[in-house]
């Protein structure tokens, strides 16, 4: 305990060296101090010759620094005198240390300004953080403390219900116009929490390409001068992708039981990167209940429902947060209490007419239209999102109106009404006040929708949870001493047959804890090697906590991607690997991963195809091996035979080119929508084998397959030696093609024929709605490929450079 007159509180206190000097750390805490999340700086006493133990029937101890003085009270018992002895050690009778290693601007030692500004520092420095995590105190014992916790929440938490207010609006690119109150302070009483929405934030190309906007700060304002005007409210986070934003507000009385706050983004975009569709999302630990919400904004266009399916699924595999507790694995969306789905998912009215939908409207006969919503029917046929819940649908489809009216599309497209902007939850404890859209609203062709939902939180009853605690401490003392872990494998060998290129394939194996104690598991890494597996391997979870008599399944998942397909196809890298499975203060088990390859045109070098005229699966490998880095003569003896026989340009390419230009010269929205996964995979084995006889898939996913295609090439279509005099010439067009002029054959004439192509695409911009700003700014980025990490100049600079070739009087001069 510290005692600091008649204060009497908690502390935690660490003796800190650095140069051969010492340092007394206290440390405030909420509860009992179990992750960093719980802990803070407060002060540091560097330790001087102005110290003296007092013993009695608490320990006492006196420090004093520059006229501060600090009385300890420490609880008798061993731990106690062990720290006494080191502070002791520490003191050794010298006489004030300088300790130049926390004051960074005076070598003789600093006053109280110096400390408060390393102690500010401390609490909002992640690195810190995890430095405390990784030290022993945070390690197998934290787990262990938390996993038997977590068994007894019931012991020392109660539910209290706190209001969420849940809001989505698409405001398509328009700027605040109106002021928000009569959506955001709709609800008698303030709410607790506030999770608000934005999707269409900016339809702007900078937004798209750069994801650089000024409408977040606009919209920000207008949020947080709607809210609950009975309340004050404090920003708990932001979070943007593109024009897809979350906020979330918290009253200010509730800001000290937040914790674990973090924010990640994930793009379903075209190529499954850019950021036009997709989702952000927010985590928190509320009391004791964690809190996962996100904002999606999923793909468009009444026939493109599977699309959407798989934008959710996309969404839901790939975002993950990283804790600072390193202890503990990425956390996906639904590894949470409560999940809070908000956003414009896009779902639209199916086997209805314009006239039938809004017949059906006028008559307020809700339920029978709901029957033909595509959400409602994919919820039944548990396709998405299951296991949440949407409350009662009793308002009129939010989508499309006449902008700034309450007046339905009457545009040439005249689209059917659609209820796009939804709101659904999952957990336990969940009740739904209110669902409603908000007609008065009218910046958009969208309107805002909101839901009020009452959310049973575990809040602590901080006694039961320090006797708890204790508990739980005493008897982990007990295991730890008298106990050693083990576990058994259900499998020791794992083959993954027929492997493709993107192309995710998962063998699973489980871990049974059959001692006596809990146990920690990781995957550690071999010697000399960077990590705990091939760079085209990984285990889910990598690492984990497992209780006595518990099980957990464990998938390894083999993903080819460019970083690992060119070695891959040329046979210089094996599907093989030994995975090492370490358990804390127990042995090593280990796994055989073994597997085999199927080549792919993807991750092939330009040259390389150019010299095959069949499909590179029906090749002997050592014989594509020898093409790559083959001198002149090498070829050319090759291509006495036919198989071999030089092309222009690789057939891939040609054939993909060639069905975008007779099928989707005029395809709206073309390498700005994505394609099928389903479909990818169909048109890489067609180029691959050549079965089917034609090219299948639709024009989204043959248009997203050539920019994948163009992306997997180790060497781009422009090298990476020329790409830096391609940046430096930028501005001039007639340099720009004397550069190109310098290419290898076969890479010119890709660059010529794509350009060429492009060049067409444009004609019919008028139907396909491209311009020379969007086919720069997709193709710079797969043409010149940076070597290393491309900022935001080069890029800029990239698409400079390719937009001399897509303006017909350039390249004519």
């Amino acid at each position: 305990m510290v005692d600091l007159g008649e204060v009497r509180e908690s502390r935690l206190l660490g003796l800190v060296e650095c140069a051969k000097e010492h340092a007394l750390f206290i440390y405030t805490h909420r509860r009992m101090a179990i992750t960093a999340d719980d802990v803070s700086l407060e002060d540091i006493f560097p330790v001087s010759c102005h110290f003296e133990v007092v013993e009695g029937e608490h320990i006492r101890i006196r420090v004093s620094f520059q006229q501060e003085v600090l009385a300890l009270s420490l609880p008798f018992g061993s731990h106690s005198r062990f720290f006494l002895r080191e502070l002791n050690k520490a003191w050794s009778g010298k006489e004030g240390p300088s300790l130049y290693w926390f004051y960074p601007t005076s070598r003789g030692g600093a006053g109280r300004e110096g400390r408060d500004d390393m102690v500010r520092s401390s609490s909002h420095t992640p690195a810190n953080k995890a430095q405390m995590l990784a030290m022993p105190k945070f390690g197998l014992r934290d787990n262990l403390i938390r996993c038997e916790l977590l068994k007894s929440e019931d012991q020392y938490t109660h539910l209290q219900n706190f209001s969420f207010f849940l809001a989505t609006y698409n405001v398509n690119g328009q700027p605040p116009k109106e002021s928000l109150a009569p959506w955001l302070s709709c609800s008698t009483s303030p709410p607790d929490v506030y999770c608000v929405g934005f999707q269409e934030l900016d339809l702007s190309k900078e937004a798209f390409f750069f994801n650089d906007t000024p409408r977040e700060p606009e919209w920000m304002r207008a949020v947080s001068e709607a809210l609950h005007p009975d309340a004050k409210y404090a920003l708990v986070k932001l979070v943007r992708l593109v024009g897809i934003m979350l906020l979330v507000y918290v009253k200010r009385e509730h800001a000290e039981f937040l914790s674990e706050v973090e924010a990640e983004t994930v793009g379903t975009g075209i190529m499954g990167r850019m950021g036009n569709k997709g989702a952000v999302a927010i985590r928190f630990h509320f009391h004791n209940s964690d809190v996962c919400v996100v904002n999606s904004h999923l793909a468009a266009h009444i026939e493109e429902y599977e699309r959407r399916n798989q934008d959710y699924r996309d969404i839901c595999s790939r975002l993950q947060f990283r804790l600072l507790d390193l202890s503990r694995p990425p956390l996906n969306i639904m590894k949470h209490n409560v999940v809070l789905w908000v956003g414009d998912l896009n779902y639209r009215i199916s086997d209805l007419d314009v006239d039938q939908v809004k017949e059906l409207i006028t008559k307020n006969d809700y339920e029978t239209l709901h029957n033909y919503d595509q959400l409602k029917r994919q919820l039944d046929e548990e396709a998405v999102f299951e296991g949440f819940i949407e409350g009662e649908i009793q308002f009129q489809p939010t989508y499309k109106y006449d902008t700034g009216s309450n007046d339905w599309d009457t545009s040439e497209k005249c689209r059917a009404p659609a209820w796009c902007d939804r709101i659904l939850w999952r957990g336990k404890n969940i009740t739904q006040s209110s669902y409603q859209s908000h007609m008065t609203l009218k910046t958009s062709d969208h309107k805002p929708v909101s839901s009020l939902l009452q959310i049973g939180i575990k809040v602590v009853n901080e006694e039961a949870y320090k006797k708890k605690f204790e508990e739980i401490v005493r008897t982990i003392d007990k295991m730890e001493n008298e106990c050693i872990p083990s576990v058994t494998l259900s499998r020791r060998e794992l083959h993954f047959q027929d492997v493709k290129y993107m192309e995710h394939h998962t063998e699973s194996l489980t871990l049974y804890n059959d001692g006596q104690v809990p146990c920690q598991f990781e995957f550690i890494k071999k010697l000399d090697e960077p990590t705990y597996s091939k760079p085209w391997l990984t285990a889910n979870p990598p690492k984990g906590f497992l209780a006595q008599g518990a099980e957990v399944d464990i998938d390894l998942e083999v993903f080819v991607n460019r970083a690992t397909a060119p070695d891959l196809n040329l046979g210089l890298e094996q599907i093989e690997d030994i995975l090492v499975l370490h358990l804390e203060r127990g042995k090593d088990y280990f796994l055989s991963v073994s597997g085999n390859y199927l080549s792919s045109c993807y991750g092939t070098p330009i040259t390389t195809l150019c010299q095959l005229r069949e499909p590179i699966r029906d090749m002997p490998l050592p014989t594509v091996r020898a093409l790559v880095g083959a001198s002149i003569q090498e070829v050319d003896q090759l291509s006495l035979n036919y198989f071999f026989l030089p092309l222009g340009i690789p057939k891939e390419i040609w054939m993909m080119v060639d069905h975008l230009f007779r099928n989707a010269i005029k395809q709206e929205d073309l390498f700005q929508q994505p394609g099928l996964r389903s479909e990818f995979q169909e048109i890489r084995d067609y180029l691959d084998t050549g079965v089917p006889d034609s090219l299948p898939g639709s024009n989204h996913s043959v248009a997203e397959a050539l920019l994948l295609f163009l992306e997997s090439l180790p060497e781009p279509v422009v090298p990476y030696s020329l790409y830096q005099q391609c940046l430096d010439c930028c501005s001039s067009p007639m340099l720009c093609k004397k550069v190109i002029s310098k290419l290898p054959q076969c890479h010119k004439n890709v660059f010529d024929y794509l350009a060429a192509f492009l060049r067409e695409l444009l004609k019919n911009s008028e139907h396909n709605h491209l311009d020379v700003n969007i086919l720069a700014t997709i193709f710079a980025s797969l043409l010149l490929r940076s070597p290393i990490t491309q900022d935001l100049a080069e890029k800029r600079k990239a698409q400079e450079f390719f937009q001399h070739f897509l303006v017909q009087e350039t390249v004519q001069d």
